[in-house]
């Protein structure tokens, strides 16, 4: 792995942490979202979004970091790259189709891609960079509970 350059992270967890950002404003935000939908069981309380996918964001942009500055194949570096810019593309999608669209199907249907995409991710990470695959299994996890959170509001709306 070559020497860590601060400004290469940083350029990886502010790009990721940009998209998040860019995708929350243009979803024109949730707070009052189940004004007008019934709420689904479990959900948390809205604070706790934003600050989970902040650390998700970072996490997943800190991985991408670690696969680029592998001494891996360029090839098997930029396959896995690939994936990952996917992932975040049809992440930064899901909340405005949810949100400012309100395609709560249509979401559903986003978010079944962007878990296939983060196995995917995941998978290839691994064979890279064992940490970079294990430190995106919280994303897997979120983005699991948020498919149940997306199915219940669509089933109960």
């Amino acid at each position: 792995m070559k020497k860590h350059s601060i400004s290469d992270i940083l350029l990886y967890v502010i790009s990721a942490e940009l998209v998040g950002a860019v995708s929350a404003l243009l979803s024109g935000g949730f707070s009052g979202f189940f004004d007008t939908y019934k709420e689904p069981p479990l959900l948390p309380p809205a604070w706790l979004f934003p600050v989970v996918w902040a650390l998700l964001y970072a996490v997943m942009g800190f991985s991408a970091y670690l696969i680029s500055a592998s001494d891996a194949d360029s090839t098997a570096k930029k396959r896995c790259l690939t994936i990952y810019w996917m992932q975040l593309a049809v992440n930064f999608s899901w909340s405005i189709v949810f949100f400012r669209f309100e395609a709560l199907w249509a979401a559903f249907v986003v978010i079944l891609l962007l878990l296939v995409l983060i196995i995917a991710m995941i998978r290839c990470f691994k064979g890279i960079s064992p940490a970079a695959a294990y430190i995106n299994i919280p994303y897997l996890i979120w983005v699991l509970f948020a498919t149940y959170l997306n199915l219940a509001t669509a089933i109960i709306n």
